[in-house]
């Protein structure tokens, strides 16, 4: 490793990896070592396409045009790994249910009784008697590992609420949750991945979540396709779930909704004539009386 003064290192020294599986510990490392690091995203290297010579010295050379992505601290990228965790478990279980009511539909058993994956359905899911011991036990392995992993899942939620509750999280947990379709387990997914909220506007955080239309342009003519579904893929999917929400009109808040509205903070950028212009901690969030209103008034996001 290079260290400041190494005997022979052209001085300031900078270095330059891409993220993969190396995470973010050695650029940490680095930093505190007081060597500059910068942790370049590979989708976004460009090279051009007649460059057929790759050495050091050029590298070397093209570290400030590299496009950098967002260190987190450790706090932050611990956050990113329980939400990313339990939504592999989600993932996981999807799967699994998939395999108990496909094997069930090859032995003719459907379930009528209502909603899929209740405690009713669990009832008649354990019930359940094949003539065949073969086909009885590989249900009753699918069966076990749903039950499972439904129950990583919940372990899951209490360990995320209880991180949501601590210092640094529940302020932007709080606000966040005062929108409609965004409970904890989803505020705190956004706010630990987008980690610091002034590295974005209202303008810029749509691209990077991928969510702007593509766009094909040439001279007068203009074409925009479906979204570009680039950036921070867990982040796109909790808001785009979030968003399912506003397809139904709005009435009023319900009783959830109120009771988190009434446990948010005051807005921090909120500001009188004798305040200082100071700029906000998590962004152009609204408060909860702004939400609401806004909904009353018919305003629809």
């Amino acid at each position: 490793m290079w260290w400041p003064g190494w005997p022979g290192l052209p001085q300031p020294a900078a270095v330059a990896y891409e993220a993969g599986a190396n995470g973010f510990v050695l650029a940490r490392a680095l930093e505190a070592a007081g060597i500059r690091c910068v942790v370049a995203a590979p989708s976004k290297m460009e090279r051009p396409a007649r460059e057929r010579i790759k050495t050091d010295r050029r590298d070397a050379q093209r570290l400030d045009e590299l496009p950098a992505v967002h260190v987190p601290d450790q706090v932050q990228e611990a956050a990113r790994d329980l939400v990313r965790s339990r939504d592999d478990v989600r993932r996981d279980l999807t799967r699994s249910r998939h395999r108990v009511s496909k094997l069930l539909l090859r032995q003719g058993r459907v379930y009528c009784g209502g909603t899929g994956w209740t405690r009713q359905q669990h009832r008649w899911l354990t019930a359940q008697r094949f003539p065949d011991p073969d086909t009885q036990f590989a249900f009753d392995q699918a069966l076990e590992q749903v039950l499972a992993l439904e129950a990583l899942r919940g372990r899951f939620d209490r360990r995320i609420a209880d991180a949501a509750a601590r210092p640094q999280w529940w302020p932007v947990v709080r606000r966040l949750s005062c929108l409609r379709g965004i409970d904890t387990l989803s505020a705190f997914g956004l706010a630990a991945e987008i980690g610091d909220w002034h590295r974005f506007a209202g303008a810029t955080i749509g691209a990077y979540l991928g969510l702007v239309p593509s766009d094909h342009s040439s001279g007068a003519s203009r074409s925009q396709g479906p979204i570009t579904k680039t950036g921070n893929t867990h982040v796109r999917r909790l808001l785009i779930v979030a968003a399912w929400h506003h397809y139904q009109p709005y009435r009023y808040p319900s009783a959830a909704l109120r009771r988190r509205m009434e446990r948010a903070p005051a807005p921090v950028f909120a500001r009188g004539p004798q305040q200082p212009a100071a700029a906000p901690t998590m962004g152009e969030l609204p408060c909860p009386q702004e939400e609401h209103e806004r909904y009353r008034r018919g305003c629809r996001p």
